[in-house]
């Protein structure tokens, strides 16, 4: 059985993590308002660059002539996985979904003959996928110093993954991230975007199927917007992973918090059993040894 020494530094070193985990709590409480804004605010930017590209690529006859952004290299032999995670942990099963999905995907191609290459943007599923799969990491793209995510930060990750399919290091391309729904479900999702998966021509969200005319020429429009979709799609990713990561981890912290203020309470009431013990202890012996004498 534990001292009171023991059980009273117990106690206040489980008091002192739960200051932590309420503070962690409350900043990313208040992180997380911005954030949802943020994602929530490029979601219909994305959806209708979606739209557009559809109604462009459905009046596309000549494939062959196509951007290979479109319509691929006619393969599908090597894969690049996009694998977005955060840099820093302690954020539930925020980093570790998104690495299961990947993980499960990957070891999927891999079981039917197919090349599969990691690019990494964020440390934690490089940390996780690391043993597995080091032979297929790239490299790792880190995020930690930038205090808020811009598209610049996409376009920078845009211009490495199209520079790698032009070289033809891939040719299937696909980013994984978290799509965020409440602060206690984000759905991890794989998005693929090379060639470009886009939804049918006019199955848009506000159900528009108006025909449009498109100057110059369809193919002429696709080559300049296909590479900008890949960094609007990368620059949606990375806010939804904003806004998932921050309410994995006040969803996480709140646990934690009340999972420190259940483990005082047993702590407390262990330490007033313990220490009444010993004053009946003590009792018995000074009465034992009165009768003695």
């Amino acid at each position: 059985m534990a001292s009171l020494k023991e059980l009273r530094n117990r106690i206040a070193s489980v008091k002192s993590t739960q200051k932590i985990t309420k503070a962690m709590q409350m900043v990313a409480a208040a992180k997380l308002r911005k954030a949802q804004e943020a994602a929530e605010a490029a979601r219909p930017y994305a959806e209708r660059m979606d739209a557009v590209l559809a109604n462009l690529g459905s009046k596309i006859t000549d494939t062959e002539g196509a951007s290979p952004i479109l319509v691929g290299t006619g393969g599908d032999q090597t894969h690049l996985f996009v694998i977005a995670t955060a840099d820093r942990g302690l954020c539930g099963g925020f980093n570790g979904n998104i690495a299961k999905l990947a993980r499960a995907k990957a070891r999927s191609l891999m079981a039917e003959g197919k090349t599969v290459k990691m690019l990494f943007v964020g440390r934690k599923g490089y940390d996780v996928l690391k043993m597995e799969f080091a032979a297929n990491i790239i490299d790792t793209i880190s995020l930690k110093d930038v205090k808020q995510v811009g598209f610049v930060n996409a376009q920078d990750i845009a211009n490495r993954v199209l520079k790698m399919f032009d070289d033809g290091e891939f040719d299937v391309a696909t980013l994984f991230y978290a799509e965020f729904k409440s602060v206690i479900d984000q759905t991890p999702t794989p998005l693929q975007l090379i060639p470009a998966k886009l939804p049918e021509a006019g199955d848009d969200a506000d159900g528009d199927s108006a025909a449009y005319e498109y100057e110059p020429e369809e193919d002429e429009i696709l080559k300049d917007l296909l590479p900008k979709n890949i960094a609007t799609q990368i620059f949606r990713g990375l806010l939804e992973n904003g806004a998932s990561e921050q309410g994995a981890r006040m969803s996480a912290m709140d646990n934690a918090t009340r999972n420190a203020g259940d483990m005082i309470d047993k702590l407390s009431v262990t330490y007033n059993r313990t220490r009444q013990a010993k004053i009946t202890t003590e009792l018995i012996e000074i009465i034992s040894g009165a009768e003695a004498l």
